[in-house]
C-alpha cells in the first residue's frame, strides 16, 4: 500500500476529502520521524514499535572491488509488531 491508497482509503472511510487525509497522514509520518531523530522510541498500541538503534562502524568489502574498507557508524529504524499484529498476520 501506498500512501496515496491509504489516503484514499481513509477518505473513503472518514468522510473527508482527500486533502485534509493527506495532511494527517503527512503529519503522522512527520511525527514518527521527527521522534526517531531525536532518539525516542515510538509505541503505537495494538501496532507496534519504532525503535532507533545504532549500528557501530565494521569492516566490509567493497562490493564492486571487492577492497576491505570500513563501514561507518549509523543509526537505523527498527520496528518490531505487537502481538495484536502478530497474530491477525498468522490467523
Amino acid at each position: 500500500m501506498t500512501a496515496n491508497e491509504l489516503v484514499e482509503l481513509l477518505s473513503g472511510q472518514f468522510r473527508l476529502s482527500k486533502t485534509d487525509v493527506k495532511r494527517i497522514v503527512d503529519g503522522v509520518f512527520t511525527a514518527i520521524g521527527d521522534a526517531a531523530a531525536d532518539g525516542d522510541e515510538i509505541a503505537i498500541n495494538g501496532f507496534g514499535k519504532f525503535q532507533v538503534k545504532h549500528m557501530p562502524a565494521r569492516e566490509g568489502r567493497h562490493p564492486l572491488t571487492g577492497e576491505p574498507m570500513t563501514i561507518r557508524a549509523a543509526n537505523r529504524i527498527s520496528f518490531r509488531p505487537a502481538k495484536a499484529l502478530k497474530d491477525k498476520l498468522n490467523r
